[in-house]
């Protein structure tokens, strides 16, 4: 069997998903189709796999990649040696475990100067192997077995430094043994309780870990959110931990694997269970210890990174307010109030800084910019960033909206600024505005992300748009992987228009790299707006797979051919045309008609490159071509009254947008600078098992006051009419 069979056999057998469809998939993802591509317009290669299919299968493709490629190096290491058999070679050759793996190499891997080698050198190796087979009785001198490993040489004057020596040796072959490894590790799993307790500088100081100062939960069960606190407790020197487990039974359980004689008649016992224990106590347990935590973490960190995964997606895909003229608000006190306006494009427009708090309070002044700004514009929606004096912000602006009647009065709506001060001092801000201050860029952001989440965040490093927890202490390759991922399948979810489509918006599209965005968006400033898709030949670096790739995910508004403004791939116009044909209208005339749409037998139109699911998903398409997937548009409406920790009361009932999901809870916004913690248990009258289940970042949420600790700035909320 090829490596690659083998390969496709294990992804086939972890997933249990069909063979056949693996197969296709692997094949795809070589050959450089991404994952939205395949999962979209291959459905039947595939076996209508879904996108979280096919990541899976990505992921555990280059698990076994990277596995096979380290199986070369290890047997490379070992045929050096000269010590390759053919059991061995098979069993790493059969090894599927990048872990098992290195058990199996670790008696082969060179290893500087040890207590053991010095042993070895000093000829106590034959002796080890005296004691270790337990073949001579309670009967036979000891002394007379000793008397030839003796060496004055070497340093080896006594019996009592033989047997030391030899008591290494066996120590570092039992901890060194796969098996040995491999049951230990197992029966620490099982049988270990993570152990946290505070520090000597932190055990008298109240901090938001003092839940973990004498702290034990088992390693089997730990969640991941707990063990990611003790970790960041831990970095920050306030806690401490260790894997607490019954050292005794540990040691005869190893014991009982290398004891032959149970009856504990070997002439050597006394010095094998010497060896057994410090095996245990300087090798194993040290080594287990870590490499059990690291693993744990590992998991901690693959479950917090999909968590933010979830939240970053559910962000990325929030309502948009759409094509009206927004004001931007990036509120502040004693540097005042960035105002910005951009038109229904998305296109700057005018600011202004205004000062309507303390210490400054120029209220009539900003009163009547902020008045002038909306008439001159007419203002829709005024976006106002929820940091530093949001609230004092949102009061002051519905005073001015309640003493001036407009034509249409424009809503207010708290907008998060997460991550808007890291792309307003970016150099694609800076790029875009060279002469506003990042203060202004900020604004402008705010507004944007109201009008269009997604175009504007995907400027936005996925890490500080703010809806993790743990971002920094996780695996950061990782992370980036997962959040590229999520960004990638957002906006190939949503589209993109080709005219109006940033250049970083277009990067994330199916195919395209950052220079053929680039590419486009050149092409497009030099040749005018795109009329047909098949002009994307034209774009430099953009050839025939590429285009094939992307052209999908691409939408023309008011092009020549009013299928480039749907989810239907070019290369299935021709079917569509049938369809028309057959009806006795033109494309156009298909499109939207969903008496003549209902008619369609997908059955008559599969050919070898067109199956049912992708014909299937075109008369969906044509049932709604161009509408745009996301959510209505909706916001939650904050108390007037309540604007600090210390207005808000046990009992209170209080509007509230969720900006965070963990696998504890989820933390909402209520309009008083801190975010409270629904824990998961409070989610709902019934009973929860994930978050997720039951709310999503962006959910407004109506929610009870359980309790206020002030002093740690801690708000406990119940979800209420869930």
């Amino acid at each position: 069997m090829s490596s690659g069979d083998k390969i496709i056999n294990w992804i086939t057998s972890d997933l249990s998903l069909p063979e056949g469809g693996v197969r296709n998939t692997v094949i795809m993802l070589s050959e450089g189709d991404t994952v939205p591509f395949i999962s979209r317009y291959r459905k039947e290669k595939t076996g209508n796999f879904d996108e979280v299919n096919i990541r899976d299968i990505n992921d555990k493709l280059q698990y076994y990649i990277e596995l096979e490629t380290r199986k070369e190096t290890i047997l490379s290491s070992i045929e050096e040696q000269k010590k390759m058999t053919p059991e061995l070679k098979k069993q790493i050759e059969e090894c599927k475990e990048k872990t098992k793996l290195e058990d199996i190499y670790l008696p082969y891997k060179p290893k500087r100067q040890t207590k053991a080698t010095i042993a070895k050198a000093a000829g106590l190796e034959p002796l080890a192997n005296e004691i270790i087979e337990q073949k001579r009785g309670m009967k036979e001198s000891r002394e007379e077995i000793i008397k030839p490993y003796l060496n004055t040489e070497k340093g080896i004057d006594t019996a009592e430094k033989a047997l030391t020596g030899a008591i290494d040796i066996i120590a570092e072959q039992i901890s060194d043994n796969a098996v040995m490894r491999g049951i230990l590790r197992t029966f620490m799993t099982v049988n270990g309780n993570v152990r946290s307790k505070a520090t000597k500088a932190a055990e008298n100081i109240k901090t938001k870990y003092d839940m973990y100062y004498d702290y034990a939960e088992a390693v089997k069960t730990i969640p991941a959110h707990r063990l990611l606190a003790i970790r960041r407790g831990a970095k920050e020197k306030v806690l401490s931990w260790k894997i607490d487990l019954d050292d005794e039974a540990a040691v005869d359980l190893i014991l009982s694997k290398v004891i032959r004689n149970k009856g504990n008649m070997s002439l050597f016992y006394p010095e094998l269970f010497t060896a057994v224990k410090t095996s245990y106590d300087r090798h194993l347990y040290p080594s287990l210890q870590v490499e059990i935590f690291l693993a744990k973490m590992e998991e901690a960190d693959k479950d917090a990174i999909g968590v933010f995964a979830k939240n970053a997606k559910n962000l990325l895909l929030a309502p948009p307010a759409g094509h009206k003229v927004i004001m931007g608000v990036d509120p502040g006190f004693r540097t005042g109030c960035k105002v910005a306006v951009i038109d229904e494009n998305g296109n700057f427009k005018e600011y202004h800084a205004i000062f309507p708090h303390e210490p400054a309070s120029r209220v009539k002044e900003a009163e009547d910019i902020v008045v002038d700004l909306i008439e001159e514009y007419y203002v829709e929606l005024i976006a106002i960033g929820n940091g530093t004096a949001s609230k004092e912000t949102v009061t002051f602006i519905n005073n001015v909206l309640k003493n001036h009647t407009f034509k249409i009065p424009p809503k207010v709506i708290v907008v998060s600024e997460a991550g808007a001060s890291v792309y307003s001092a970016s150099p694609l801000a800076t790029a875009e505005f060279p002469n506003l201050d990042v203060t202004v860029r900020g604004a402008i952001s705010i507004a944007r992300r109201l009008q269009d989440p997604l175009a504007e965040l995907v400027k936005i490093d996925p890490k500080s748009i703010g809806v993790g927890q743990y971002q920094h202490d996780v695996n950061q390759i990782h992370l980036k992987k997962q959040l590229d991922g999520t960004v990638e399948s957002a906006v190939n979810f949503v589209g993109a228009n080709l005219n109006s489509a940033s250049v970083e918006l277009l990067s994330y599209v199916s195919g395209l790299s950052k220079l053929v965005a680039k590419n486009v968006v050149n092409h497009r400033v030099k040749n005018g707006s795109f009329k047909d898709k098949k002009e994307l030949l034209k774009v430099a670096g953009l050839g025939e797979k590429t285009f094939v790739q992307c052209a999908g995910f691409l939408r023309i508004p008011g092009g020549t051919n009013p299928l480039d403004n749907s989810g239907v791939h070019p290369e299935s116009y021709t079917a569509v045309e049938r369809m028309s044909a057959d009806l006795g209208v033109d494309v156009e005339g298909l499109i939207g008609n969903e008496n003549l749409i209902s008619r369609i037998e997908a059955k008559k139109y599969v050919t070898e490159t067109v199956g049912l699911l992708t014909l299937n998903d075109i008369i969906q398409e044509l049932k709604k071509p161009g509408v745009d997937p996301r959510k209505d548009f909706s916001t939650a409406q904050f108390s007037e009254d309540i604007n600090t920790l210390e207005d808000l009361k046990e009992d209170m009932v209080l509007n509230g947008t969720v900006t965070n999901v963990t696998n504890f809870g989820a933390f909402v916004d209520i309009g008083v600078h801190q975010d409270g913690l629904v824990h998961i248990s409070k989610l709902s009258s019934r009973f929860v098992t994930n978050p997720h289940e039951v709310v999503s970042v962006g959910d407004t949420v109506k929610v009870k006051v359980l309790k206020v600790d002030t002093e740690l700035k801690r708000i406990s909320l119940e979800v209420v009419c869930q």
